[in-house]
């Protein structure tokens, strides 16, 4: 009988080659994860871009160095451009003036700006209207009172931002809109980075004879002035002006004080017209003058209204009573100070009275007809603080 030692364990099987028959099962199993994860690599890398397995690095293709070149000859974009229209008579050293503005500009990413002089025959319309031609950002006036109003004219009606230089003696719109005065430099880093606001102009008809013969059609931007006030800037002449300032206008209106009254007849808004005696008539667009004086105390550079104010002292006290009225900014109530406010204001005088719009003189006139065209002019004034 056989040993059991001899039935202890089974017989392995055995396939060619001597190799275990279950493992080819599992030879099999990892040939298709390998494919598998393969497949899955392929397709991964096939989103990103070609992959080379060799050298285990990026196939992709790169863009052409025409491309490259394109962003780097690209160019950058036009600096912005000025243009400044100047009175000559205005600037004691226009050269230096000249490399100061250049030099503002270049700070501020603005380029050299264009300068254009103004001319006894243009004192600064023809200039603007060439500026706008040439597609200027922003056009700049330095000089007077008159030249401002003269490049005013030519800015009417578009949008293009009118910037003010202190260069004259008052300097009144730029006080009504509280620019700086004591530094043209100053004032022009305002008219470069400051705000645009839309103001309103004067248009003023003139009928020199009384007759509605051909009448005229001027503007102004700050006042316009009938009698003694346009006698007053008659009488003060630049050479003046340039040798004691603010102060030429105070001697021309002393030397004016005792002159005669004329007889107005004023309508507001097609109103039936009263009559006055008076020794000036002024419209104003806004009322403040040099020293703090506010002739219009009701006055706005952007109502669409107009104003005026009928000044009928007798010598030398009833000035006196007049500043009394001025400095006290009171609108009614006094009988030789008095304010009226309107679309339209027509006065007619009994005979020929000098006009000034601004500072210029145009003239004896019979009748005026006064109005504003509504925020027809942008100027560049400071931002709002805070």
């Amino acid at each position: 009988m056989p040993s059991p030692l001899w039935r202890a364990s089974p017989r392995p099987s055995y396939t060619v080659g001597f190799v275990p028959e279950n493992v080819w099962w599992w030879v099999l199993g990892g040939v298709v994860l390998f494919a598998v994860i393969g497949v899955a690599a392929w397709l991964t890398n096939r989103q990103s871009g070609d992959y080379d397995p060799l050298t285990a690095r990026s196939r992709r293709r790169r863009p052409p160095r025409d491309a490259f070149r394109a962003e780097e000859d690209a160019e950058p974009p036009p600096l912005k451009q000025l243009a400044i229209v100047v009175n000559p008579t205005k600037v004691a050293d226009l050269s230096d003036l000249r490399a100061r503005i250049a030099g503002v500009c270049a700070a501020h990413g603005w380029a050299a700006p264009r300068w254009w002089e103004t001319t006894v025959a243009d004192p600064g319309t023809g200039q603007a209207r060439r500026a706008l031609e040439e597609e200027v950002d922003l056009v700049c006036a330095l000089g007077g009172d008159g030249t401002v109003r003269a490049v005013a004219k030519g800015l009417v009606g578009t949008e293009t931002p009118l910037g003010l230089l202190p260069g004259g003696t008052g300097n009144l719109l730029a006080r009504n809109l509280d620019l700086p005065l004591d530094s043209i430099e100053k004032a022009l880093v305002v008219a470069l980075t400051g705000h645009n606001k839309s103001v309103d102009v004067g248009r003023i008809v003139i009928d020199r004879s009384g007759e509605d013969h051909t009448p005229e059609e001027d503007h102004f931007v700050v006042m316009a002035g009938l009698g003694f006030d346009a006698a007053v800037m008659a009488g003060a002449p630049e050479h003046l002006k340039r040798q004691v300032g603010n102060a030429a206008y105070i001697v021309a209106g002393v030397r004016n004080m005792k002159g005669p009254q004329f007889k107005i007849q004023m309508g507001v808004d097609g109103a039936m017209p009263f009559s006055r005696r008076t020794r000036t008539v002024l419209f104003g667009n806004c009322g403040r003058i040099f020293g703090g004086l506010v002739l219009m105390p009701e006055a706005k550079v952007d109502d669409g209204l107009v104003d005026a104010v009928i000044m009928s002292p007798k010598g030398v006290v009833g000035w006196t009573a007049v500043l009394g009225r001025v400095l006290s900014r009171q609108r009614r109530g006094h009988p030789i100070v008095d304010h009226h406010t309107g679309r339209e204001i027509t006065v007619r005088c009994d005979r020929p009275q000098e006009l000034q719009l601004d500072g210029d003189i145009l003239g004896p006139v019979r009748r005026v007809s006064a109005s504003v065209q509504h925020k027809a002019l942008v100027v560049r004034v400071a931002p709002p603080s805070g």
